[in-house]
């Protein structure tokens, strides 16, 4: 996530493509840039617990990952995000949200299976 969005470069990342391999970068601390869009660090990681979940705050929402082990050694990510507007925004901001979430999760978990 520090790396790019990994949702649709073309809108979340100005056209650049997020990058396709896993990079050894180090655990992430608190206070850390959520991610880079556009060559622009953006958001602030305000919790994280390596390799259990991570929070950050990015444009007003606050966004949680969170690992879950599940059985036959495979792993959920789930992700839930929270933002304060007002309730005639709130209908396309989810939509908005959920069509660009999905393809971030499904990004991370391509990235993930190469990995096995």
């Amino acid at each position: 996530m520090r790396l790019a969005p990994y949702s649709y470069d073309w809108i979340d990342n100005l056209g650049h493509r997020s990058p396709r391999q896993l990079k050894g970068l180090p655990e992430p601390q608190v206070g850390e840039a959520f991610t880079t869009a556009g060559g622009r660090k953006l958001g602030r990681i305000v919790s994280v617990d390596p390799g259990r979940q991570l929070t950050s705050t990015i444009m007003g929402a606050f966004m949680s990952y969170v690992l879950v082990p599940k059985e036959h050694d495979t792993t959920r990510l789930l992700l839930k995000v929270v933002m304060r507007t007002t309730r005639w925004a709130a209908p396309g901001l989810s939509v908005g949200d959920l069509i660009m979430a999905r393809r971030q999760l499904l990004n991370l978990k391509k990235l993930a299976e190469r990995r096995r």
